[in-house]
């Protein structure tokens, strides 16, 4: 996993992107698209009213680095196996869980 550009990335920053990924406009123009530079565009300035100065392709980066991070996490506990946990799992499950395993959850809540 690529270290964003050079600047390691605070917990604070990480919880400023969840919390500006979370925002349910974000998430449906990110579901939406392929070409995403505009809405990183729009991330990255939101993070800059938080006082983050990351620029989009490190919001993109670092957003794809989670994404695939809680993938395999997940993927890992779906298959029995609980070695494996991340950082801002619960927040990213959150956002993700409802789209990627909507089934599989609800049995496992039972």
């Amino acid at each position: 996993v690529a270290n964003e550009g050079g600047k390691h990335w605070t917990v604070n920053e990480v919880r400023a992107l969840i919390r500006i990924w979370s925002d349910k406009s974000i998430q449906q123009q990110l579901e939406g698209t392929v070409r995403n530079k505009r809405i990183f565009e729009q991330v990255a300035a939101r993070l800059q009213k938080f006082g983050i100065d990351r620029d989009w392709k490190q919001c993109r980066t670092k957003y794809k680095n989670l994404k695939h991070e809680y993938k395999s996490v997940k993927n890992a506990q779906d298959s029995g196996s609980m070695s494996k946990s991340m950082k801002f799992f619960n927040e990213l499950d959150a956002i993700l869980g409802h789209s990627t395993m909507e089934q599989a959850s609800k049995s496992d809540n039972g």
